[in-house]
């Protein structure tokens, strides 16, 4: 039996059926979640509405990475650089899942601007990928490079006692390093400073608004 070719129409219902997923639909991980409540210790409310505040950007930073692998997968040239786009948006989505149960636990709530961020990061993502895949793979070695760093900043700013939203970023980290150093050995080639720098600005944007919104 030969495999199904997929036409241009049904490429683009499968992207906006992951899109509503992704955004109107509970995420579900493969992994449990690190730790367990019975490590957290008590949070008054203005540690607890922090902690709200930082997983609700990380959130949306899972929104965003979402879209954007998705993007890549969507106009990558070679078949196991889009393979390797959907594996580390898979790994991804226990972000996402862990971030939301999070958020829940904390009386918190998503960002509203996470269709924003969806469709710029889509947008983002699939012009990487027609650039070429080692330019692709570049973007998101520099991504995971500038998020690490972003997460790292929110294990130092979390409130001691939030134990779990920590042991949580903690894991995160891990994993993104992880899928940077992958993307370095495909091929990716350093990006252009002015380049890295808008990415920079961009993710302060995502960052700041994503935080209040």
């Amino acid at each position: 039996m030969s495999a199904r070719t997929f036409s241009l129409a049904d490429r683009i219902i499968g992207e906006i059926d992951r899109a509503i997923k992704v955004l109107w639909c509970p995420a579900r991980s493969f992994r449990s979640a690190p730790a367990a409540l019975s490590d957290e210790l008590t949070l008054d409310t203005p540690s607890r509405l922090e902690s709200s505040r930082l997983m609700r950007v990380n959130h949306a930073g899972e929104v965003a990475a979402q879209a954007l692998y998705q993007g890549q997968a969507l106009t990558a040239q070679d078949s196991t650089v889009a393979d390797a786009m959907r594996q580390a948006a898979a790994e991804e989505m226990d972000h996402l899942a862990w971030c939301e149960q999070r958020l829940k636990e904390l009386h918190g709530r998503t960002s509203l601007l996470n269709p924003v961020w969806y469709a710029g990061s889509f947008a983002i993502g699939a012009l990487a990928g027609i650039l070429g895949d080692r330019t692709s793979l570049g973007f998101i070695a520099e991504t995971e490079r500038q998020v690490e760093s972003h997460l790292r900043d929110h294990i130092e700013r979390l409130p001691a006692a939030d134990r779990r939203s920590r042991a949580i970023v903690e894991q995160m980290t891990h994993d993104e390093v992880r899928h940077g150093a992958t993307a370095a050995s495909l091929g990716g080639k350093e990006l252009p400073f002015p380049l890295r720098r808008a990415m920079r600005l961009t993710s302060r944007l995502m960052t700041r608004g994503s935080y209040w919104l």
